[in-house]
């Protein structure tokens, strides 16, 4: 089963087309000038992020004066290295900014206070900062990430064991990262009616002691850490707030041998987003459920 939770296309375009106006109050356009959009993903790699490059791409075929620029940490979610990636981009003279937020205050105090006083805009997407820096941001683009985390927790509901507690084990990337603590809080909320804490048996459901699991976006660590709750006999209901361990090309090979345990509901397997290699797998019956987003919209 997939379901699917997108923003609409003409909201994303207004928020560039603000982007672009935003940028032209600082400078006046002339025929050959061009204005420079920089995207910076939590992870370079990720093909959810490029998506959104891509779509950043499509709205400038009818922009002739906007380029698109994309970078980002090669391998994880490394709250330094976005900063740095942003300092050079800025140096390099890009107008305007999209950024998925790995870390709110370590982003606003390195280098977005910076960006306010140099006059260039920004707009977030995927992860916004937090509530107290939205100063810093002229809006944000993307999916209510606690009501996509309400989402998760509803259909890892529909896979609840015949008990009266059933565990469960979230998986999370960064510790900071806005939109995912956001998705946690969701699934909480879901399963207990609360969200500001661990669960521990409120309405039959508790948090298997050793979770959140904090994967970095690794995804080489993310694959091991579901490896690692596939090898307990009664393993915890698996549930992923981002695509973490199914991103890993490896997962189909990884998760192949428990595909019966999965079939049986011994195993149980959730993941928030719907890449195409998340699809596969899903199609192949390993894995429960996948509740995606429009990455390609977000940056179009």
């Amino acid at each position: 089963m997939s379901q699917r939770s997108s923003v609409r296309f003409k909201h994303i375009k207004i928020a560039l087309l603000f982007l672009i106006s935003s940028v032209c109050v600082t400078f006046t356009l002339h025929a050959k000038a061009q204005i420079v959009i920089g995207i910076v993903g939590k992870t370079k790699n990720d093909s959810f992020y490029i998506q959104s490059f891509k779509g950043c791409l499509k709205f400038a075929e009818s922009m002739p004066d906007v380029t698109c620029v994309y970078d980002g940490p090669d391998d994880y979610q490394d709250i330094r290295t976005q900063s740095l990636i942003i300092q050079d981009l800025v140096k390099d003279e890009i107008d305007g900014l999209l950024l998925a937020t790995t870390d709110s205050d370590y982003l606003v105090s390195r280098v977005l206070k910076d960006l306010d006083r140099q006059n260039i805009p920004v707009i977030t997407f995927d992860s916004d900062l937090l509530p107290k820096d939205h100063q810093y941001r002229l809006a944000y683009v993307g999916t209510n990430n606690f009501e996509f985390g309400v989402a998760l927790g509803n259909q890892i509901k529909l896979f609840a064991k015949d008990s009266p507690l059933n565990t469960v084990c979230i998986q999370s990337g960064h510790q900071t990262t806005p939109n995912l603590n956001e998705r946690i809080a969701g699934v909480r909320f879901a399963l207990s009616g609360k969200s500001e804490k661990r669960l521990s048996g409120e309405n039959g459901w508790d948090e298997f002691s050793r979770c959140p699991l904090y994967s970095l976006g690794k995804r080489g660590t993310s694959l091991e850490q579901l490896k690692n709750v596939l090898k307990m006999k009664h393993p915890p209901l698996f549930l992923a707030v981002a695509g973490f361990a199914q991103f890993n090309s490896d997962y189909i090979k990884s998760v192949q041998s428990h595909k019966s345990r999965i079939e049986s509901g011994n195993v149980v397997i959730i993941s928030a987003d719907t890449e195409e290699v998340q699809l596969r797998a899903l199609k192949q019956g390993l894995s429960q459920s996948n509740i995606g987003q429009n990455p390609f919209e977000m940056g179009a």
